[in-house]
């Protein structure tokens, strides 16, 4: 998860203040004071905490507020408005539209990952029904365009770019010309970057700038170099008309709190976070969402979004009535599995769920995890019909875990180990069995029979716990705007 260590710092902070009997002055500044020492740590810039931290005190007067209002919720929703307020610009950027034909200039110092993030950029918009192509006009590193090439090969991306021309000008006129005859949608220049800010760059970009006329310039930066960022932002601001920011590296480094406050000072939204090396570890960055997450809060939306993408609506039912059955098999637990999977990579996607802490899952163990899963499902591809549709543990005897583990070419401890997971989660799914369940096209009759109450009794306790009790629910149900929605997410999330 993005900056874990941040967000466990505010969520324990938070924490430590709802388990305080009262809420007083002392309380508070302890809970301030917590969350300012995180802050810090992370490299966010020490102007923007300190007002953060009077804003907080003066939206917060516990004198003035009377006996009923729940003194820790307003506290966690200023903390929570304050930290939105450090990272938004207040202003969105360019965005793309289909079927017609955008120029998107990257710019950057080299090592930033740009070329890396030019082919994510694309990737992320091809799936979403875009045709996208991408232009090297970077000639000063050695191998730039042979690292494009291969990205975009990879990705089955249209790309262009020249082993003989030394003049990035005309190789960028040339490709957006090129591509805007093929009618592609989405035109990517990658620019030349440079170890350090000099005049040659910013004159070779305002020349590539002009040739292109690019719809959005986007500055990519490095996460690791923190308060740095804000003059390398004003910098290429300066010289070319910066419309976004896409933060890289987010993955590997503590203190991306300053790249992220730094830059968002110099007004330009940051639109995307590059969270890894992989093709798909590329999240969109959306304020609320991702505070909320930073905050063990969850993103529901997002995770909906997720579920969209891998279940079709119409099959949302069926799984629906699987549920209600309180029946549990093998091949449902493969079914979920392969589905998680497709979500993309497995801490980002638990991270959207509320109660989630930041700290639950780092970057290594978050590959452990993937990695159980797919050694859990080359265990059931070694399984008969038989024993996936089956609801009977006692079917798996000790012949056939040997069987299995043989012919998966794994140990007989991991597929008990296996069979431990498949029950665990049998009993979290029964909990499911007797929802009323409508046919298709008639969800809504669903949403209607669906309230906290019966939320409450499917969550996990310790989820329900985190999230703040029934009151908590109620209020997430509240912001969710439906409790349909909600169930939605309870029916996909499973599938």
């Amino acid at each position: 998860m993005v900056l874990a260590q941040l967000g466990g710092s505010i969520s324990r902070a938070l924490q430590q203040m709802s388990n305080a009997t009262i809420i007083d002055e002392k309380v508070l500044s302890e809970c301030l004071n917590e969350i300012t020492r995180a802050l810090l740590q992370a490299d966010v810039q020490f102007k923007l905490v300190r007002d953060m931290q009077a804003n907080i005190k003066k939206i917060v007067n516990l004198d003035d507020l009377a006996a009923g209002h729940n003194k820790r919720r307003i506290i966690q929703q200023a903390v929570f408005n304050e930290l939105c307020t450090i990272l938004d610009p207040g202003k969105p950027s360019f965005t793309p539209k289909k079927a017609k034909p955008s120029v998107i200039m990257f710019v950057g110092l080299q090592g930033s990952g740009k070329t890396t993030t030019c082919t994510k950029y694309a990737y992320y918009h091809q799936k979403k029904g875009w045709k996208p192509a991408l232009v090297c006009a970077d000639t000063f590193r050695a191998g730039a365009f042979d690292q494009l090439k291969q990205n975009a090969t990879k990705a089955k991306i249209p790309f262009y770019g020249s082993y003989t021309e030394s003049d990035p000008v005309k190789i960028a006129e040339e490709g957006v010309e090129r591509f805007k005859k093929e009618n592609c949608d989405l035109i990517i220049v990658d620019t030349s970057g440079r170890h350090k800010q000099e005049a040659a760059l910013f004159e070779e970009m305002r020349q590539v700038s002009e040739a292109t006329k690019p719809d959005l310039v986007i500055f990519v930066m490095d996460s690791s170099i923190g308060q740095a960022a804000f003059d390398q932002a004003q910098a290429f601001k300066q010289s070319v008309s910066v419309g976004a920011v896409i933060v890289t590296k987010m993955d590997g480094h503590a203190k991306g709190g300053g790249a992220l406050s730094a830059v968002a000072a110099t007004r330009s939204p940051v639109i995307f976070i590059g969270t890894g090396e992989h093709m798909d570890e590329f999240e969109v960055f959306d304020v609320k969402p991702f505070v909320s997450r930073l905050l063990g809060m969850g993103d529901l939306s997002g995770f909906m979004e997720k579920i969209q993408e891998v279940v079709p609506m119409d099959q949302q039912p069926e799984l629906l009535q699987k549920l209600s059955e309180g029946t549990f098999t093998l091949r449902i637990m493969y079914e979920q599995f392969q589905n998680l999977l497709k979500m993309g990579p497995i801490g980002q996607v638990f991270s959207m769920l509320p109660g989630f802490s930041s700290e639950l899952m780092p970057k290594g163990r978050e590959n452990e995890s993937q990695a159980k899963i797919k050694r859990y499902m080359t265990i059931m591809d070694s399984m008969t019909n038989e024993e996936l549709d089956s609801t009977n543990p006692k079917l798996m005897n000790e012949s056939r875990i040997m069987r299995i583990a043989r012919g998966s070419g794994r140990q007989v401890r991991e597929v008990m180990e296996m069979m431990e997971e498949y029950k665990r989660l049998a009993k979290i799914w029964s909990k499911m069995k007797g929802l009323k369940i409508p046919k298709k096209g008639e969800m809504s009759a669903l949403s209607r029979n669906m309230n906290a109450q019966h939320m409450s009794k499917v969550l996990p306790p310790q989820m329900l716990k985190q999230i703040g009790g029934m009151g908590g629910l109620q209020n997430l149900m509240k912001q969710m705007g439906s409790s349909k929605d909600m169930m939605s997410m309870f029916g996909g999330g499973d599938k």
